[in-house]
């Protein structure tokens, strides 16, 4: 919309390429990397299993690709299941792949608010392996940061205590790790250390870091060679793709530690809510621990569908008290709440745009309920 302020805050994966992005890609050297021929996306590979702490890493298109390939290269086997958190994106958001297409049956957790699950059920979940009637507990999967609980960040003694049981009853762990460098900039820790007892990794380059496209799956060698097998199985194999893996060398090397602007930018919107003191909306701002902010409602007076509405909308008068045109582009998340994204298109000039544009909706919401 020309002459309009458009603020997207849906996702962090709205982003648009950077122009050192826009320029990798045109000068990347080029192969075929099915034959694994393109030097630049072995490139990626190789920087990538170094930042993660891995001895290998491949570039695959999608973070439900890359969950999935993990999955089917650690359950290799007939009749095998994965345990995993009922909020967990694995479990709500990839469409149940792991049974569609890999034939792994899942078993869930109850997940916590803060994006853990109770030790206990997790050792009373896992099947014994003598009881012909049950399958066999293959794979342990953690999500970092974790997605429906707002962007929470696992506590890396979770983390140890997850990795306590799963040595003690040799199964390996997954991390769905789409935005596990907002993880890293949170805890203030290198993203190897948190990755240090999982055996593998599945990292999104097109979320807070800002790639057009691409997830880094990264693990042992002899695990990497099987989940390229799964990947070309699935129709992921790419050819000249360097292209886009340039694009995330990019984003790894330059777009980590600006993620702290986004923590940052997460803040404002919780605060800017909560110092209203509203009986219509509020923040816990206590969980906005990354770049995801969960908005509550009070759904008797307005839905989450209806306020997103209005604030996409605009109209003249509003425009004159403001004196400029905003749109505010915002995702509803559940019957009672919002789900607002910060991310490296939101600039500290949209921010203060951002904040105008709720308080303006919030005044006449109120203004409105109290007639």
């Amino acid at each position: 919309m020309e002459g309009v302020n458009l603020i997207d805050v849906r996702s962090d994966t709205v982003t648009k390429l950077t122009p050192e992005m826009r320029k990798a890609m045109f000068e990347a050297e080029v192969g075929d990397d099915v034959f694994r021929e393109d030097p630049t996306v072995l490139e990626l590979e190789r920087q990538g299993a170094a930042l993660f702490g891995k001895e290998a890493a491949l570039f695959v298109p999608t973070g439900t690709m890359g969950n999935l390939v993990s999955i089917m290269a650690h359950c290799v086997g007939r009749s095998q299941e994965i345990l995993v958190g009922d909020e967990s994106h694995i479990n709500i958001y990839e469409q149940g792949g792991t049974a569609q297409f890999a034939g792994v049956h899942t078993r869930t957790l109850t997940t916590y608010p803060d994006g853990t699950f109770d030790i206990d059920e997790l050792v009373r979940k896992i099947r014994p392996n003598d009881d012909i009637h049950q399958p066999t507990t293959a794979l342990i999967c953690l999500e970092n940061t974790h997605n429906r609980c707002g962007g929470a960040v696992l506590p890396v003694e979770f983390i140890k205590k997850v990795s306590q049981i799963a040595q003690k009853y040799n199964i390996p762990i997954h991390m769905d790790g789409a935005r596990i460098m907002n993880a890293a900039i949170n805890l203030g820790l290198p993203v190897a250390s948190i990755l240090e007892d999982c055996a593998s990794v599945s990292a999104c380059l097109s979320k807070g870091l800002g790639a057009p496209a691409g997830t880094l799956v990264a693990g042992s060698s002899q695990f990497i060679s099987r989940v390229l097998r799964c990947r070309k199985a699935l129709g992921g194999g790419m050819r000249q793709v360097g292209v886009l893996a340039a694009t995330g060398l990019v984003a790894i090397n330059t777009m980590v530690s600006r993620l702290a602007d986004d923590h940052k930018h997460a803040q404002l919107v919780a605060k800017a809510i909560n110092d209203r003191k509203s009986e219509y909306i509020s923040v816990d701002k206590d969980k906005v621990q990354t770049n995801i902010v969960l908005i509550n409602v009070n759904p008797k007076v307005i839905s989450p569908e209806k306020f997103a509405q209005r604030l996409k909308q605009f109209d003249e008068k509003e425009v004159e008290k403001l004196g400029e045109s905003v749109s505010v582009i915002m995702s509803p998340r559940s019957a009672s709440s919002l789900r607002c994204v910060l991310h490296a298109d939101i600039s500290a000039a949209k921010m203060e745009l951002l904040i105008k544009k709720l308080n303006y909706v919030l005044d006449e919401i109120e203004t409105e309920t109290k007639g």
